[in-house]
C-alpha cells in the first residue's frame, strides 16, 4: 500500500504530464526585434522632414517621400476606360495617375496656390507630359479647385506606399494622417 501523501503526489505529476502544466517562457526578443519600432520611427521622420523630389524619370519610387510638379486632370471621354490597377475609370473617384508612385499608394494632393488638399489613390498611370506629377478626376480637380486653369502646381504627400514585397510603408503625409489608420494600414 502507497502512503496518502506519496500516491497524492503522483497523481500531481500525471495530471501535470498529460495537461502540460509547465509554464511557457516568453519569447525571447534580440535587440534588433526592440530597435524596429525606433528605426521605423526615425525612417519615417527623416521622409517626412526631406525636402520634396520631382520626378524625372518612370522609374516607381517607393521612398514615401513628397513629390511636386504640375497635375491636370482627365477629360470626360475617359470615363469607363480601363486603369492601370484594372478598374474602369470613374470620374467621381479619388483616383490619381501618377508616373512614379506605386499603384494603391495613399496620398494627399495640395494645390500650391490656394493650399486646397484631399486625399487620393493610385490607379493608373501617367501623366506623360514633363513636369507633370498627377493627373487627377474632375472631382479632385473640383475639390482642389483647378479645373479652371486646368493644371496647377501641386505637392503630392504620400501617405502609405506599397513595397515590392507586399509590405507597406508609411510615407511622408502619415504623421499628418489619422495615426490609427496608418498603424492598421502598417499591419497589412
Amino acid at each position: 500500500m502507497v502512503p496518502r501523501n506519496i500516491a497524492t503526489g503522483m497523481g500531481f505529476v500525471l495530471i501535470c504530464a498529460v495537461t502540460a502544466c509547465t509554464e511557457t517562457p516568453p519569447p525571447v526578443t534580440t535587440e534588433a526585434q526592440q530597435e524596429l519600432p525606433r528605426l521605423a520611427a526615425q525612417e519615417q521622420e527623416s521622409v517626412a522632414v526631406s525636402p520634396p523630389v520631382q520626378p524625372r524619370s518612370r522609374q516607381l519610387d517607393h521612398s514615401g517621400r513628397k513629390q511636386t510638379g504640375g497635375a491636370s486632370y482627365y477629360a470626360p471621354h475617359f470615363t469607363n476606360r480601363k486603369m492601370a490597377n484594372g478598374d474602369r475609370f470613374d470620374p467621381n473617384s479619388n483616383i490619381v495617375a501618377s508616373k512614379t508612385l506605386p499603384l494603391g499608394t495613399k496620398a494627399r494632393v495640395t494645390n500650391s496656390i490656394n493650399g486646397k488638399s484631399t486625399e487620393v489613390t493610385v490607379g493608373d498611370r501617367g501623366p506623360f507630359v514633363n513636369g507633370r506629377v498627377v493627373d487627377v478626376t474632375p472631382k479632385v480637380a473640383d475639390e482642389l479647385d483647378l479645373k479652371q486653369k486646368g493644371v496647377a502646381p501641386v505637392v503630392v504627400t504620400p501617405i502609405t506606399v506599397p513595397q515590392p514585397d507586399g509590405g507597406v510603408k508609411l510615407g511622408a503625409g502619415a504623421a499628418e494622417a489619422n495615426p490609427p489608420e496608418n498603424e492598421k494600414a502598417a499591419a497589412r
